[in-house]
């Protein structure tokens, strides 16, 4: 006689909704799948659908004037936007050169808090404009406490949230660990009017557990603002090998997570002669 089977339910999440599975990574022999419900409560929802969207990278050179640098900035968002971006990121600290070149206690005056001048004036012109805006700022959290700080902004001009910088670099002319605390936040993911985007900095493009789990928390894009050269004296001899390895860390993010990434540096050369970066 055979045995009659019970029909197994569907699983359900808190509210009783159906858990939909959804397939989140692809090997050479089978499957890994995760819940979107446990995904939606680990980071927010996790669009079904995403559609295309365009995206705008401000890469410029700064002066010694955080006004002048903002100013910049604005004039250069507002031609993304003209052109038909949708999201659009900033390099690391654009309001600044690279200060982090020397460890000196009068640059702490470049610091902001959140909110302050840049995010403020950035809800702003987001507003105006219509687009997501990838911020970079020095944040002063409170005294003694500085971070390096990604801000996102949504296209209504909503302040969505922070990723503070986890992965700190202390090597000579990048002495990051004079100036900023690690981050606390996480990894985070935001939902804005185009896409869900991560934002994290420059030197976490080295790790890749930030942008695994920016993609497990269903990111469709990564932002890196980063701030990242040459010393000069050593370009000749290992600057090919360092520009390639620096593409390489960048494509392999979105190789094995199938995702977009997109970094956006500085440019020019910053610094005194024999204590500068290209």
């Amino acid at each position: 006689m055979q045995r009659k089977q019970t029909p197994k339910k569907p699983l359900a999440d808190a509210r009783g909704a159906v858990i939909s599975k959804q397939l989140l990574s692809r090997g050479h022999e089978g499957a890994v799948f995760c819940s979107s419900a446990i995904l939606r409560r680990y980071n927010g929802a996790v669009p079904s659908a995403p559609a295309p969207f365009w995206i705008g990278l401000i890469q410029m050179a700064c002066s010694k004037d955080p006004e002048e640098n903002l100013a910049n900035a604005t004039a250069l968002i507002r031609a993304a936007a003209e052109r038909g971006a949708q999201i659009i990121c900033v390099q690391e600290l654009f309001r600044s050169q690279y200060f982090c070149r020397e460890e000196s206690a009068e640059l702490f005056h470049l610091a902001e808090p959140v909110p302050g001048p840049t995010s403020e004036s950035f809800t702003r012109l987001a507003k105006e404009l219509g687009v997501v805006l990838v911020g970079s700022i020095f944040e002063r959290r409170l005294a003694g406490v500085y971070h390096n700080t990604a801000i996102v902004i949504d296209a209504d001009g909503t302040l969505l949230g922070l990723y503070r910088k986890m992965h700190i670099p202390d090597d000579p002319l990048y002495f990051e660990k004079y100036y900023f605390t690690p981050g606390d936040l996480g990894f985070r993911c935001f939902d804005t009017r185009y896409a869900r985007v991560s934002a994290l900095v420059c030197w976490d493009q080295w790790y890749p557990e930030g942008a695994r789990m920016a993609a497990l928390a269903g990111a469709e894009v990564l932002f890196y603002p980063t701030a990242i050269g040459w010393h000069p004296a050593e370009k000749a001899t290992h600057g090919a090998a360092q520009h390639d390895a620096w593409r390489t860390i960048q494509r392999s993010h979105a190789i094995a997570n199938a995702i977009y990434v997109a970094a956006v540096n500085r440019v020019g050369y910053e610094g005194p002669p024999e204590q500068g970066l290209e």
